[in-house]
């Protein structure tokens, strides 16, 4: 289970925009203005459009090729998902990491992962906070782990 006629059109659906609903999730934790999120959001979906170097999984290249051609079409991937709290994106991430775990190679479902991390840490680098409607606004510093 590897390509998109492996999935239910609700699972590739939830798939395809899960790298937006990881970017969310990051702009929640610490939410700013309307600018921020926007900035935020925006980050996110050009990791996610950005040309990968490298071979991709199948799954990746698959769902980035959806994601692309939706952002083209200007279709929202996250159109008809509306979540009332923060908690139901981590939800979401939970249900689209079921079948992704159930694929047969563990390098897609790794593969798919990584995707999620490439979108969600352009959203946290834009994070700002302070000022006022998005002018003055100071970078967000996160702290970062040790390498081991």
């Amino acid at each position: 289970m590897s390509a998109k006629a492996d999935f239910t059109p609700d699972d590739w659906q939830a798939l395809v925009r899960a790298p937006l609903i990881a970017g969310m999730a990051i702009s929640l934790a610490d939410p700013g203005g309307p600018i921020e999120l926007t900035k935020e959001s925006m980050a996110a979906m050009k990791a996610v459009l950005d040309p990968i170097g490298g071979e991709q999984p199948e799954l990746v290249a698959a769902g980035r090729a959806d994601f692309a051609a939706q952002a083209r079409d200007r279709q929202n991937p996250v159109s008809g998902y509306k979540p009332t709290s923060p908690q139901e994106l981590l939800h979401e991430l939970a249900r689209v990491n079921a079948p992704v775990t159930a694929t047969p190679t563990p390098a897609a479902a790794d593969g798919f992962r990584a995707l999620l991390r490439t979108a969600a840490r352009p959203a946290a680098d834009e994070a700002q906070e302070g000022g006022l409607l998005g002018f003055g606004a100071a970078q967000v510093r996160r702290s970062r782990r040790p390498s081991a």
